[in-house]
């Protein structure tokens, strides 16, 4: 079982903003090619660094506001928060090994 959190606008605050943990925001959506290639690098992480970081998934299309708030542009998207800051933006496919990297460099 993933330990992949999915939200929407209605649950975004709560689940990035007010946590004491980071957070790895991924922003999918289903009709998205890399996202499905992306995904299991996603669900890796969030097993692979669960005791010092918090993973959500987030669909793009029904959830407009986090999608501009966090100026996402395409999809799949990475935004990585520590204290309500994005310190990380990525956009496009990430391969598992570019992602260990960027967590690595900013845990």
């Amino acid at each position: 079982m993933s330990k992949v959190i999915e939200i929407g606008d209605a649950e975004f605050d709560l689940q990035v903003n007010q946590t004491e943990k980071p957070v790895l925001v991924y922003f999918w959506a289903p009709w998205c090619g890399p996202c499905r290639l992306v995904s299991p690098s996603i669900n890796w992480a969030a097993d692979t660094y669960s005791d010092r970081l918090k993973v959500v998934k987030l669909e793009v299309d029904p959830n407009p506001e986090s999608r501009t708030k966090c100026q996402v542009e395409g999809v799949p998207a990475l935004r990585l928060f520590k204290n309500n800051d994005i310190v990380v933006s990525h956009e496009g496919a990430i391969g598992k090994q570019q992602l260990q990297t960027m967590l690595d460099n900013h845990l």
